[in-house]
């Protein structure tokens, strides 16, 4: 099932939540909203599924202008975040009841009805569990039950909205791979609704990022790391390191921080700078480059070390360089940049890295 979204516009007073946002999707697609609260997802969501509508722009599902169709004709299922189960109702009868709210003339047959919420309930893997009731399973299960009611209506789309934040981060992880692990099963066009990054990059084929009602960048999750198209995509996304910098004559100033003969593709002017960690060398301090203190260090697998140190007032992450010397806490280091992104203040981007034969010897 295809979505085409054009240049859609939603205000609230003043105040535009959504402007001139527009995306496509492709059938049996996995897409992902990301950004911060007030950027715009849920409002996004919401006129997707129907439960508001634009002020300006279309929606099209399966080539059909639905922007102004009512939620229960468009048939698209909604997963929420705190999953909105009917208290009184069992699992069994929560699966059924998007299908018995239905108008008479499109209602199934009660038997189907029951035959077809057994199915489900086998399909998410809960079949046991149809004659208690959301009080007595856990948020996990619950999750699984708010899904096979959203796909009891046969949904041409499937929306996630913050699905998994009200489950702890162990369960979460498992729940939210055994969804896509559906996903490809069913082949369901799907938006899921995020602020969690670990969680998107995971989950979606594509990842829009959403920043004051508009959609930044919309790409591929390693992508987006590679490559970010502006700096708060570069910022906000992975872990990253942020550092204003001048650019002079076309080179960066930034000496400081082993960056004193870095040549860029810019204009004179302030800049910043990018910095993931896998980007930063540090090792003990020695010859006559930058030198920072190590304030935390954090041993991972293979002998590698996560170090956090400070110089210039700012704090560095990076990596345990190739010699694997020894650093501790307090310790004096040389912090050595072999890539990074630069973003000027136009809006212009440079991403760099260094040829091994430019690397010093202390930093291999």
């Amino acid at each position: 099932m295809t979505v085409e979204v054009e240049n859609l516009v939603r205000r609230f007073g003043g105040t535009a939540a959504l402007d001139g946002v527009s995306f496509s999707l492709g059938q049996g697609e996995f897409a992902a909203l990301l950004g911060p609260s007030g950027s715009g997802k849920t409002t996004l969501l919401r006129i997707l599924a129907g439960l508001d509508f634009p002020d300006e722009g279309r929606v099209r599902i399966a080539g059909a202008d639905v922007a102004q169709v009512p939620a229960r004709e468009r048939g698209v299922g909604v997963v929420f975040q705190h999953y909105a189960l009917f208290r009184h109702m069992s699992v069994a009868e929560n699966v059924a009841f998007g299908l018995r709210v239905r108008p008479r003339r499109h209602r199934p047959a009660e038997a189907e009805i029951l035959r077809r919420a057994r199915e489900l309930l086998e399909l998410v893997q809960i079949p046991e569990l149809a004659q208690r009731y959301p009080e007595q399973i856990s948020g996990g299960q619950r999750q699984r039950v708010a899904l096979a009611r959203a796909l009891a209506i046969e949904p041409q789309l499937l929306l996630l909205d913050e699905p998994f934040g009200a489950l702890d981060a162990l369960v979460r992880k498992d729940v939210r791979r055994w969804v896509r692990g559906l996903h490809e099963r069913l082949a369901i066009t799907s938006i899921l609704v995020t602020h969690d990054q670990e969680e998107a990059m995971e989950m979606a084929d594509r990842v829009a990022v959403m920043e004051r009602g508009r959609i930044v960048q919309f790409d591929a999750p390693q992508a987006l790391l590679e490559a970010p198209a502006t700096a708060f995509v570069a910022g906000f996304l992975g872990e990253a390191t942020r550092l204003p910098v001048r650019i002079r004559d076309g080179s960066v100033q930034a000496a400081e921080f082993g960056m004193d003969d870095l040549r860029v593709d810019l204009p004179d002017g302030d800049a910043e700078l990018f910095l993931r960690p896998h980007e930063v060398q540090v090792e003990p301090a020695r010859g006559g480059l930058a030198q920072g203190v190590v304030r935390f260090v954090r041993p991972e697998g293979a002998g590698g070390a996560r170090i956090l140190a400070e110089i210039g007032g700012r704090m560095i992450e990076g990596l345990r360089g190739a010699s694997g010397s020894h650093l501790a806490r307090g310790d004096a280091c040389t912090l050595h940049a072999v890539a990074g992104t630069v973003f000027h203040s136009d809006g212009g981007r440079f991403r760099w890295q260094r040829r091994e034969a430019e690397v010093p010897q202390t930093a291999r």
